[in-house]
């Protein structure tokens, strides 16, 4: 398959998957969600938030191609906070968990979900792969799925944000939503400069689609009524 074509057919893959596209997230974005399932989203989403950076770097650490770990470096010293370590992303999530009344050493401690705990840990496999084009296809995934994702998560926070909870800190998700753009920018360029021949368009598709299915049963496992 031609490199445009294939790049524009996997991107409307993503974007048709249920891993935006279900049911709880889009209860969520409509304001839906029950107390408990925020509650639960909010722990489970900080397990995956604070191993992220770690998961990435094995990916970087992993890379062969010297332009494919400058993207990668690019994208991971932007969740790290670039200069200013106050920005860090998961530092970010710590103070929308205190807005939320919830303890983060507490919920660190807490046990993630079987759903939470097979994402994560799929995204630990799919990182370290010693098929790296599979590891990118992971990556690229990920990356691309998450504006999609912000652009659900946001409006559910806003409207709980200036109902219930007035002092709801959101600055994790509307800050990550604006860097977002870079990081699906990064993901592209990995794809033109790695993915040329049928074989890697193969097992690119196999790392996006198997780090999407695990995303979609994540987002499932928080909610009182999908399975």
């Amino acid at each position: 398959m031609d490199e445009n074509d294939f790049h524009h057919q996997i991107k409307e893959f993503v974007h048709g998957h249920g891993a935006v596209n279900n049911k709880f997230l889009s209860r969520f974005s409509r304001g839906d969600s029950t107390e408990q399932e925020f509650t639960r989203g909010a722990v489970e989403f900080f397990h995956f938030s604070r191993e992220w950076p770690a998961i990435l770097a094995t990916l970087l650490v992993n890379t062969p191609d010297e332009e494919e770990a400058a993207e990668l470096t690019k994208i991971l010293v932007s969740e790290l906070g670039n200069d200013n370590p106050s920005q860090r992303h998961e530092l970010l999530f710590r103070d929308f968990l205190r807005s939320m009344n919830i303890d983060p050493k507490q919920a660190m401690r807490h046990k993630p979900l079987e759903t939470t705990s097979r994402f994560v840990n799929g995204l630990k496999k799919l990182f370290s792969s010693t098929d790296h084009t599979i590891a990118l296809g992971a990556e690229f995934g990920l990356e691309t799925m998450a504006i999609p994702m912000w652009d659900k998560l946001i409006p559910g926070l806003k409207i709980r944000k200036n109902t219930t909870r007035p002092e709801l800190d959101i600055t994790f998700f509307t800050f990550h939503r604006k860097l977002e753009e870079g990081h699906e920018d990064a993901a592209d360029h990995l794809l033109k400069i790695h993915v040329t021949s049928r074989e890697e368009q193969r097992k690119f598709l196999t790392g996006v689609t198997t780090v999407l299915d695990l995303l979609e049963q994540f987002w499932l496992g928080m909610s009182d009524y999908e399975v």
